[in-house]
């Protein structure tokens, strides 16, 4: 095992491109199960999520051939082979295969997901869609059997947004009998993406991006070749990260649309921020003002960067409070904050942040991936060194962020933890 350590005091300059989005990603490679012939995807991020999803589709017959980061996967041979454990567990969007491989194959059994413990995230909007497009659906042995005899189109409105449910039966809609409306769908830009994939492959799908979807079933999609879209959450990641302790930093691939919401509460603390096509320059100014935010379902402010505005705020003057509606178990890294000298806490679903802090190294814990990239920010701000352990967090979602991060000036690097260390973070 690893730990990453962080030497405070050097400003960040230069440039940073923004890989593939984890989020899309991991919708779709799945997604190829539906297809009858190649799917080639480019622009994969480099992350141990996406490695792990290609696993999974050589264990029910894909062959998956990758191309740096471009992976071809042919589904000719593929088989609606149950996948109870295992590599289900290492993330939460082993979900997918459920909508993929019921509109492929009108079956699944599939275990429970994994990934990283936001507190409870049911899966209940799934299953209700699943169960109107006329599955049966069963927990059985800590696994979910996922039966039908034909898949007839219905009219679904999802209690909540959820962007899992919206795509999970999406994905199972499009290879259905007749018509299925998704209504108080999910709008995120991921969702688009899996729909040009989808629709790339020969689906009718329209509305997406709006909170109806209408889907016509075909009988079958073939393959195609279809490139992902820039990871907003990365690129949003640096964006704070510039705001922290960048003096000039441009980041390169970008969606700026996409960041909206999070690009208005940076020039709202006093953050220079201009917007190009394909990327954003960010300058940061001291003092910063603190602000509020709330996240909300997009285009809203986003739940996965809660956590390193988390740190930026310890930066700026006065108090600043975050709620999170999404994931309100979101916050375990406050605790880790606390180890370097932050001043903050949290009242009931808010964490409140009273600045400016001056942050101190410490040895602290990712408890889970945006954890991770709040920690690695708060390293950047602080005086001396910080010790980050539980990377295993870190590299399910952000490719080369070590590099990345080296190459604008930062100083980070890895060292292998002593066998005392190893315990010690398995008992923690």
């Amino acid at each position: 095992m690893q730990k990453m350590l962080v030497e405070g005091g050097h400003p960040l300059n230069g440039k940073v491109r923004v890989s593939g989005a984890k989020n899309s990603a991991v919708a779709l490679l799945p997604a190829a199960i539906l297809a009858d012939s190649q799917v080639t995807i480019e622009g994969l991020p480099d992350i141990s999520d996406v490695y792990t999803l290609g696993e999974l589709l050589e264990e029910i017959g894909g062959r998956v051939v990758w191309d740096g980061q471009t992976v071809h996967i042919d589904p000719e041979h593929m088989i609606s082979m149950p996948l109870p454990n295992g590599q289900v567990k290492k993330l939460r969007a082993s979900y997918y295969f459920m909508g993929a491989m019921l509109g492929k194959f009108k079956q699944a059994v599939i275990g429970l997901p994994g990934g990283c413990y936001l507190g409870p995230r049911p899966i209940d909007q799934h299953i209700k869609g699943f169960e109107a497009l006329g599955a049966e659906v069963t927990n059985e042995h800590g696994a979910i059997y996922i039966r039908a005899k034909e898949l007839i189109g219905a009219r679904i409105y999802l209690d909540v947004v959820s962007v899992g449910a919206t795509i999970n039966i999406m994905l199972a809609a499009v290879r259905a009998k007749g018509r299925t409306i998704i209504e108080n769908a999910a709008k995120e830009p991921e969702i688009i993406d899996v729909a040009t994939l989808l629709t790339n492959m020969g689906a009718k799908i329209k509305g997406v991006g709006t909170d109806v979807i209408r889907i016509d079933g075909v009988p079958s999609l073939h393959g195609c070749r279809h490139t992902i879209i820039p990871d907003r959450i990365e690129a949003g990641t640096y964006a704070i990260t510039a705001a922290a302790v960048g003096n000039e930093v441009i980041i390169d691939n970008v969606i700026p649309q996409h960041l909206e919401s999070l690009l208005a509460k940076l020039r709202e603390m006093g953050v220079t921020v201009e917007e190009s096509d394909e990327q954003l320059y960010i300058a940061a100014r001291d003092p910063l003002k603190s602000v509020d935010i709330k996240t909300l379902v997009y285009p809203g402010f986003p739940t996965d960067l809660q956590q390193p505005f988390t740190s930026l705020l310890t930066k700026a003057s006065s108090t600043g409070v975050i709620t999170d509606t999404i994931y309100s178990a979101r916050m375990k890294h406050v605790d880790e904050l606390r180890r370097m000298n932050a001043n903050i806490k949290v009242e009931g679903g808010s964490i409140i942040v009273s600045g400016p802090n001056k942050l101190a190294g410490a040895r602290v814990k990712a408890s889970d991936l945006r954890a991770g990239a709040a920690l690695i920010i708060a390293g950047l701000m602080a005086d001396g060194i910080t010790e980050i352990t539980g990377l295993e967090h870190i590299d399910r979602g952000y490719e080369n962020i070590t590099e990345k991060l080296n190459q604008l000036g930062a100083n980070i690097w890895r060292e292998e933890m002593s066998e005392r260390e190893v315990v010690q973070f398995k008992n923690s």
